[in-house]
């Protein structure tokens, strides 16, 4: 008896054995690729793939695939593994990736997606995410990032955007980025228009809390060409004063995402609805932002408006409201002047010509003195 439970307590061994190998087998490292047990990391560069290697193993933690001809990312790309917290697919031949490529990946903290061919991006990519704290998305030819994406890009430290074709960035995408401590813009087609106010506005508070920028080159107007974005003077954006609102309705945000900043920083939590300027303002503020999906549910129900706005709306009826009182002042005060004026005229003219009446008055006295004597005398 002893025997036989011996014996079935060795084929026991032998059948978790025989599992774990096969197991072992399933997920060994691709043969393109070479790994690294230790740091868990699987090094697929310049091997000349087309696709993602298969069998990886779900404990991969670190993925290089630099140096390729992947031309595509498919949906779940990377489901065998889900732990991976660093993701190098630059300079390969990406022209389209699928908007749930990336799900499942909630460790990733780097993503680099550098020279490839890249011309938008799905406000969904990203979504799942959010430890991400480095993406390098320059050497691409990107038109522009949707706003949407900023609620997965809040722990973000670098973000770099170079050697691509913006013109204009969503200001709403950079308010999101709350913990962002360098930015690369340059080698874009900026087109330094009104649109992009809000961008200056931003990079200024940006700098003056410590980050860092490169540099932001004007390629149009012509006149603003080769002009950094930073140095342009707020004169030079006059037009955008007397022809819209959108610069009011700029500095109205600026003034708000400072006081939101703020209450962050205090640590005080704000209603919900104190959020609702984070979203891109009637008047735009770039292209590239996430598109009119939720103005319906905006329509339907309104919020209540944020202190700051209220005060600076205030500010700007009261401010007009005291600049029509000094105009009509200003119009009594020259009325006055005219009628005092004509007054002080006509009061002239009449002292004058009673100067002139009782000098004739006072020669035709003198000669009726003289006639007298005269008049005596021959008498």
């Amino acid at each position: 008896m002893q025997v036989a439970q011996r014996r079935l307590a060795e084929m026991r061994a032998i059948l978790v054995c025989a599992v774990l190998s096969l197991l072992s087998l399933s997920h060994a490292c691709p043969k393109e690729c070479s790994c690294n047990s230790n740091t868990k990391a699987v090094d697929c560069r310049g091997r000349g793939l087309y696709d993602i290697p298969r069998r990886l193993h779900p404990d991969t933690q670190e993925l290089y695939l630099q140096d390729n001809r992947i031309r595509g990312l498919g949906s779940m790309a990377f489901r065998e593994i889900p732990l991976v917290r660093i993701l190098d697919i630059s300079n390969n031949s990406i022209t389209t990736i699928s908007p749930t490529a990336l799900l499942g990946l909630r460790m990733l903290q780097r993503l680099s997606l550098a020279h490839n061919n890249l011309r938008e991006l799905d406000k969904r990519l990203l979504g799942p995410i959010r430890s991400l704290s480095h993406l390098d998305l320059s050497h691409n030819s990107l038109w522009g990032l949707p706003g949407a994406m900023g609620d997965s890009l809040r722990n973000l430290s670098h973000l770099g955007l170079a050697h691509n074709r913006l013109t204009r960035l969503d200001r709403s995408l950079l308010e999101a980025l709350t913990h962002l401590d360098s930015l690369a813009l340059r080698s874009n087609p900026w087109r330094c228009d009104c649109q992009l106010i809000g961008l200056k506005l931003w990079l200024e508070t940006y700098l003056f809390k410590g980050g860092v920028v490169d540099e932001v080159l004007c390629s149009q107007p012509e006149e603003m060409k080769d002009r950094d974005l930073q140095k342009i003077p707020y004169q030079l954006f006059h037009v955008c004063m007397t022809t819209s609102y959108h610069y009011l309705f700029a500095n109205i945000h600026h003034l708000e995402s400072e006081r939101l900043l703020q209450s962050h920083t205090h640590g005080n939590h704000a209603h919900p609805s104190s959020h609702a300027l984070h979203v891109p303002m009637a008047m735009g503020e770039g292209f590239g932002g996430g598109g009119g999906g939720g103005m319906a549910e905006c329509e339907t129900k309104q919020k209540p408006r944020p202190v700051n706005l209220r005060h600076a709306i205030a500010t700007v009826i009261i401010t007009g409201v005291v600049c029509g009182i000094v105009c009509l002042m200003m119009l009594a005060a020259a009325v006055y002047g005219c009628a005092y004026a004509a007054i002080m005229a006509k009061y002239q003219r009449e002292l004058k010509k009673n100067e002139e009446l009782a000098a004739a008055q006072g020669a035709d006295h003198a000669t009726a003195d003289e006639k007298e004597p005269l008049e005596n005398a021959i008498a």
